[in-house]
């Protein structure tokens, strides 16, 4: 059984699919569905472009008045629910789409949709468009949205608004000026869905990279205020942290104390071939007379094509070291071969970072071999 996500889109799943179709649109044509689905161009088509394809095909056999389609839409996915699949897995991200694509001139009745929609299979692509195109209107929709009853509606208030949203467009208005969604962030920051209030945190650290002094301001005013905040504030300010921001690290007691100090500092693999594993440890003491807290990381300089090294910081641990103590350190970073970074062989970098500090730096070269 294939493991590749564009493979979900299988004859099986358009077979029950069209099952469902046919309950609700008017003479619905199945061979010319499936024949439409299955062009000559589908075998050479990813992930993406058989869900728009999907869209695009569900679109022939809709009515062209999109409010109407719209009705259809929700028709179906109360048919999918009474078939037992009461929320949409990733096959399903077509039906945003499909309002994304043949709803954008269409303001009210697609905004009655993705709300609808979302509670099914996830609108926080899909909205995006309707932000760029209709500005304060759509964010003023997304408040509203951000107080409703169901946690999947609300997450969509948070998660489509915000600026840097992986594997969608960005929104470059709201990279430059975040204020219009604040008041979002405001009234999500002590819900009660988890899964919302991940959704916070992830936005705050979105503007944190554009606008650092407005998420430190948020953090001073909301740390304290409980530990479903707090967390939403730790979470939030995760890329601050990263970059060893004072104001941020102060927050939770993290100094740059001389008297937490790091000793032999050892690279145990001086040539790690592409596929191994590099091997690492030290020691840190700590040399006061009383407790600190302590956050432990390591930055990983990554040579790139052009010579140049980038860098990636990965944390090790948080925790208390109490006066007088020390703990050994050992950890290991595997250069597996992954589809999101490519390997260059050559002299890489690591160093170890101490509640925000780098501290000892050391040289491994990375060689072409791959295991």
């Amino acid at each position: 059984m294939s493991t590749l996500l564009k493979d979900r889109y299988s004859p099986a799943f358009y077979e029950k699919f069209s099952d469902i179709l046919a309950t609700v649109i008017p003479d619905f044509d199945r061979k010319k569905f499936t024949d439409l689905i299955f062009d000559e161009t589908w075998n050479g088509k990813e992930l993406k472009d058989r869900m728009k394809h999907t869209s695009g095909i569900l679109h022939h056999f809709m009515p062209k008045d999109f409010g109407l389609a719209a009705f259809i839409i929700e028709s179906i996915i109360e048919k999918l629910k009474e078939n037992g699949i009461s929320e949409g897995g990733i096959e399903f991200i077509f039906f945003p789409d499909y309002i994304e694509t043949f709803g954008i001139e269409h303001f009210e009745s697609s905004v009655k949709s993705i709300e609808y929609v979302t509670q099914f299979i996830s609108c926080e692509f899909a909205v995006r468009p309707f932000i760029v195109k209709y500005g304060d209107q759509m964010l003023n929709q997304m408040i509203k949205w951000s107080r409703h009853e169901s946690h999947h509606v609300r997450r969509l208030a948070s998660e489509g608004s915000r600026p840097r949203l992986p594997w969608a467009m960005a929104l470059q208005t709201l990279k430059k000026n975040p204020d219009p969604i604040i008041t979002i962030l405001e009234n999500l920051k002590t819900d009660p869905s988890e899964y919302v209030r991940r959704s916070v945190a992830n936005s705050l650290n979105d503007i944190a990279k554009d606008n650092p002094h407005i998420v430190i301001s948020i953090a001073k005013k909301w740390h304290g205020s409980g530990p479903e905040t707090n967390g939403i504030v730790k979470h939030g300010c995760r890329t601050l942290l990263k970059h060893g921001n004072a104001e941020i690290l102060g927050l939770y007691g993290l100094s740059a104390s001389p008297s937490l100090v790091v000793s032999d500092f050892l690279i145990k693999s001086k040539t790690v071939p592409i596929g191994g594993e590099l091997m690492f440890s030290f020691a840190i003491q700590n040399t006061d007379i009383q407790r600190h807290s302590l956050r432990l990381e390591y930055t990983l300089y990554f040579l790139r094509q052009n010579g140049i090294h980038g860098k990636k910081v990965f944390k090790i641990s948080e925790r208390k070291l109490e006066a007088g103590a020390s703990i050994q350190i050992e950890k290991k970073h595997s250069f597996k071969v992954i589809t999101t970074r490519r390997f260059y062989h050559g002299i890489q970098k690591l160093s170890i970072i101490v509640n925000g500090q780098e501290r000892v730096i050391g040289e491994f070269e990375l060689n072409s071999i791959r295991l």
